[in-house]
């Protein structure tokens, strides 16, 4: 079993942008709020062959993407940097 390199940050970026455009963009997520308990508030999508997941907001919680380890908010105009994966230890 091989095990892939790290995705950078630029690229987690360009992943978590072509996913959200795939589900309408930006303002079409970020204005249509889904129930937690909903079955489709959540969507993984493959883009270029890595898993991308797509969570629609709520009233008490952001609308985000994540992929590669990165954490992005879906605001009304695009996406923000929320979190990057942990460091390993040296």
């Amino acid at each position: 079993m091989t095990t892939q390199p790290p995705i950078t940050e630029e690229r987690a970026t360009e992943l978590a942008n072509r996913a959200v455009e795939l589900e309408g963009g930006a303002r079409i997520i970020y204005r249509n709020p889904r129930q937690a308990f909903s079955a489709n508030s959540r969507k993984v999508i493959t883009v270029d062959g890595v898993p991308v997941e797509v969570r629609w907001g709520e009233i008490s919680s952001p609308a985000i993407v994540t992929a590669g380890g990165y954490v992005f908010e879906i605001l009304d105009h695009g996406i923000e940097l929320l979190v990057r994966p942990p460091r390993p230890r040296d």
